[in-house]
């Protein structure tokens, strides 16, 4: 089992910059890669980034693409979301997912989800 925490969520204006953090825990040796998915109540949820442990490996959604980095620091076993020039588009509760191979954007591929963060953004 791995055990995820998100932090670092709030409430910003458009525009302003967020930093979300991923605390991975537990069996983290069996973790390869993680995502980032975001969700609006009554929509599907929606791929935002993925990074391998290594960082060789990096995926982002097209809508954040250029906007959000995605990074990790596996001496931390800890995943970070860069999100700049947030947009009201942006708001969501964001959760992180820990999968045991790349999975990029494949929700299913992810065994192990974060309880979520909240993002609110205002125009």
């Amino acid at each position: 089992q791995v055990q995820l925490a998100e932090s670092g969520g709030g409430s910003v204006q458009a525009g302003d910059s967020l930093r979300l953090s991923c605390a991975a825990s537990g069996r983290t040796d069996s973790s390869y890669a993680m995502g980032w998915f975001r969700q609006v109540p009554g929509k599907e949820s929606e791929f935002v980034a993925a990074i391998s442990w290594s960082g060789e490996q990096k995926l982002y959604g097209d809508s954040v693409n250029a906007r959000f980095i995605v990074s990790a620091d596996k001496g931390k076993n800890t995943a970070y979301l860069q999100m700049n020039s947030l947009k009201p588009e942006d708001m969501a509760v964001y959760y992180c997912a820990s999968a045991s191979k790349w999975s990029g954007s494949y929700r299913p591929g992810y065994e192990f989800w974060g309880q979520g963060t909240q993002v609110t953004v205002s125009a």
